[in-house]
């Protein structure tokens, strides 16, 4: 395993790699919230695939910096880790909440993102019927501040959803603390209940919320808001699995995106949820190799 810190005009964004240093390279976009040590559980596995996977803390998780959150500048703060690494052509993949910015990616740089892989992510809000009923009344007033101002967006979603962020944030430094269930026992019972799982579920959000819950705010501001690119223009495959217990992105997020994007291929786990990757990770890297 390997840390960076890359200089992107005044920031440092830290980058962590594991699987085979000279495998194919795989940019990998972490949840909401997340850090650059999501995949970490998974190394020996990419490792046994032939995979290099590089994750990247976006502004204000883990060590980098904090600064604003947007799917176009989080995208081209991917070109710059490439280019710092010297990758040309790589793929992505996106968990949860990382998954619009996965796909944001391979809109903006289509020569060189090959392949995508999407694991409960959600569909555009502002595209989708429907999606927009799940939002509660501040989500949507946040929303109401989009696109001329996503800073005071994301404090109105910040301060609206105070208690639960600052319970999240209270715990995470406690990995026998009951948050892994507060998240996950209705859609994930039997993947909490592996100490391996939960123990990769703890190192990933430690990490993540060293700095508090704002870069929450600036992620959900980002990919609740207009997403400012059309997924039909997206030219890579893309993969897409999803739990048809997913409480967080259910399946019809899914089947909207795999309806839209040029090339697509959707895959529902029956009885599971949105820990997708903590069981599947080994497959979801061999789909992904297939044609890359």
């Amino acid at each position: 395993m390997t840390e960076h810190t890359v200089r992107i005009g005044g920031r440092h964004v830290a980058v962590h790699e594991c699987g085979a240093p000279d495998g194919d390279p795989l940019i990998h976009f972490h949840g909401t919230p997340g850090s650059r040590l999501e995949m970490a559980f998974g190394a020996a596995v990419a490792e046994r695939a032939g995979v290099r996977v590089i994750g990247f803390d976006r502004p204000g998780y883990g060590r980098s910096d904090a600064g604003p959150i947007s799917l176009a500048g989080v995208a081209r703060d991917v070109e710059t880790i490439a280019d710092h690494l010297g990758i040309d052509r790589f793929m992505v993949s996106g968990w949860s909440g990382g998954g619009a910015f996965a796909l944001a990616t391979a809109a903006a740089l289509p020569r060189r993102v090959v392949r995508v892989g999407v694991s409960g992510g959600l569909a555009p809000f502002d595209r989708m019927p429907g999606a927009r009923d799940a939002l509660t009344p501040n989500d949507l007033e946040a929303l109401t501040h989009l696109p001329g101002d996503p800073e005071r967006a994301a404090q109105v979603f910040l301060s609206g959803n105070s208690a639960t962020l600052d319970a999240m944030v209270s715990v995470c430094d406690d990995e026998s603390a009951p948050w892994v269930d507060w998240m996950f026992a209705g859609s994930d019972a039997t993947v909490i209940a592996d100490r391996d799982a939960r123990r990769a579920l703890f190192v990933n959000f430690n990490e993540a919320l060293r700095q508090g819950a704002h870069a929450i705010a600036r992620d959900n501001v980002a990919f609740v808001g207009p997403w400012g690119f059309r997924v039909e223009d997206i030219a890579a495959p893309v993969l897409l699995w999803y739990g048809d217990g997913d409480e967080m992105a259910p399946p019809s997020h899914g089947r909207w995106l795999a309806a839209h994007l040029a090339v697509a291929h959707l895959t529902i786990y029956e009885g599971e949820g949105h820990l997708l990757p903590l069981v599947h990770w080994d497959r979801m890297l061999e789909e992904l190799t297939a044609h890359a």
